[in-house]
């Protein structure tokens, strides 16, 4: 389920998720952020982004950024990926070209995603880094949606 937006500071321009890691459904995510044709078209690239990853196996994925907060506008999604058990071979290329501020995802995907466990800056992993709000500091929340495993290929 996921909690309504709270202000967690008085520079935060924005309301967020409370701190803390909640789960939510695909239907849930779009019911409570896909409110407007930008945010739906933004939703529309974290779908196919879900469904490339879950095709290589992945079973978890955290969704952030402005798409998740109050911001009227979003510019796109951040979010990052559980790799336990993935078969990377499996996985669309374009998910570990992190190059040109990773150009290629947020063409394709139209948002950013990052492997959750590795290293945002020493001693902070993303999933760490997602959980704390830019301007303030302070922490807030992210969004994890479990991925239905994907079926034995024919």
């Amino acid at each position: 389920m996921i909690p309504d937006l709270i202000s967690v500071a008085p520079d935060a321009p924005w309301p967020v998720l409370p701190p803390g890691i909640h789960d939510a459904t695909m239907t849930e995510v779009a019911l409570a952020f896909a409110t407007t044709p930008h945010r739906q078209w933004l939703f529309e690239g974290f779908q196919r982004v879900a469904e490339a990853l879950r095709t290589a196996g992945c079973s978890i994925v955290y969704l952030d950024g402005s798409f998740t907060t109050g911001k009227p506008h979003p510019e796109d999604y951040d979010g990052c990926w559980d790799h336990t058990g993935m078969d990377f071979a499996r996985l669309d290329p374009v998910l570990l070209d992190f190059s040109n501020k990773r150009a290629a995802q947020k063409r394709k995907f139209l948002g950013e995603m990052f492997p959750a466990f590795t290293n945002n800056g020493p001693g902070e992993i993303f999933l760490e880094f997602f959980q704390i709000e830019k301007f303030s500091g302070q922490p807030k929340g992210i969004i994890r949606v479990f991925l239905a495993p994907k079926g034995p290929m024919p």
